[in-house]
């Protein structure tokens, strides 16, 4: 990992004048900034944001989204923790690694339909403007008002999708504590990784999940059981937004309850591609309590898979031929669009076109009968995309 001095010529950078704390709706110090990258590469920054309250320094850290070469995100976080009326706001501290990304086709439609209004939000649309579908785009955006940068805001709806072409509105809103001073708004940047990691102790250990939300959660704890999970949410925008936690399975059959401020909550649990468990629920207007999510299983949870299982059982029945070529090739393909593998450069083609050669069944059955790692397979696979003997 590289560190990377906060100085206005670093090649990835926080602008001071783009790095503020304010007190929001709900009394609540918050951070905002935006993360500028200058390098002709992709990076993932860490930064680090500080506080002093009082005569104490409280420190959080950011593990932010991939940023694209030559982009910018802003990014916010809260310190609810903060006890002092006058806190002073420490300038930050960024290391970041170089990583492998990807453009993200959507943009951001500057024409009559992007509209800001009198109470300070605004409204306007998006388009994909690439051949495949993107899952949970969000669009994050500076709020100015005549001389200063006053918030970071997003979307406040929950897109799960958006299709090649298609066009959807979208809706901001700043914190009702600043709406009288927003002039304009600018640095429209869209992502399609929003997941903010949270760690919390839980019988003996650290249990690692994560949640996106156009709410803000806070103080993770365990019971002392560990089957449940209390957070501090807040959302200081006039509307409804969502929430959507992330969890690693324990055993699997976990059957999960919501609360907010001990009452019930109505949400979604499902599984996902990767075998993690997803708790969803609608959050309302300018709320903050505790929530509270139990079901969980006592114990930590076993390693995950790098691959996920769906995949190890198609390569079992691709090589009995039970599943044609190009079933098993979106398993592998799903590998790529995830980053589980990776390759320099890969041309996305029709799925008529896809073409895997019969001999690839022999290093495939070696690795259903764990003759060979998850590691070595996804060496194997990504050597032949490179080389082009499979194609996807």
């Amino acid at each position: 990992m590289l560190f990377v001095p906060q100085l206005a010529f670093a090649d990835v950078y926080i602008p001071l004048h783009e790095y503020l704390g304010y007190f929001d709706s709900n009394g609540i110090y918050t951070v905002v900034g935006n993360v500028k990258n200058t390098n002709n590469f992709g990076v993932v920054p860490t930064i680090t944001v500080s506080v002093i309250d009082d005569s104490k320094t409280i420190s959080k850290i950011i593990n932010h989204v991939p940023l694209g070469p030559e982009k910018e995100i802003p990014f916010k976080i809260k310190f609810p923790e903060l006890l002092s009326n006058t806190p002073i706001l420490v300038n930050p501290e960024i290391t970041f690694q170089k990583a492998i990304t990807h453009e993200i086709p959507i943009q951001i439609l500057y024409d009559k339909t992007l509209i800001k209004y009198n109470d300070g939000h605004i409204t306007g649309r998006i388009q994909n403007t690439g051949d495949q579908t993107i899952f949970y785009p969000k669009i994050y955006a500076v709020v100015h008002g005549y001389e200063n940068v006053l918030d970071i805001t997003q979307n406040i709806e929950f897109i799960e999708k958006i299709e090649p072409g298609e066009i959807l509105d979208f809706s901001m809103y700043p914190d009702p504590a600043i709406t009288q001073d927003v002039f304009y708004y600018s640095c429209f940047a869209p992502v399609d990784t929003t997941v903010i990691p949270i760690t919390a102790k839980k019988n003996d250990g650290n249990f690692d999940f994560r949640y996106d939300s156009g709410a803000w959660y806070s103080a993770a704890k365990f019971d002392e059981s560990g089957t449940t999970l209390s957070i501090r949410g807040y959302n200081s925008y006039p509307l409804e937004t969502y929430a959507n936690f992330e969890f690693p399975p324990i055993s699997g059959n976990e059957k999960f309850s919501v609360t907010l401020n001990d009452e019930p909550v109505d949400f979604i649990q499902s599984i996902d591609e990767m075998g993690f468990w997803h708790v969803a629920f609608t959050v309302g207007p300018t709320s903050q309590g505790t929530l509270k999510i139990s079901g969980f299983d006592k114990g930590l949870p076993p390693e995950m898979p790098k691959i996920p299982q769906w995949i190890k059982t198609n390569a079992d029945w691709w090589v009995n031929n039970q599943i044609s070529d190009s079933e098993f090739l979106e398993g592998i393909d799903f590998l790529f669009e995830k980053q589980i593998a990776s390759v320099p450069e890969r041309d996305v083609i029709a799925e008529s076109q896809w073409d895997v050669p019969s001999w690839v069944k022999i290093s495939t059955e070696w690795w259903h009968e764990e003759k060979i790692s998850d590691d070595e397979f996804l060496n194997i696979i990504e050597n032949l995309v490179k080389r082009k003997i499979i194609v996807i």
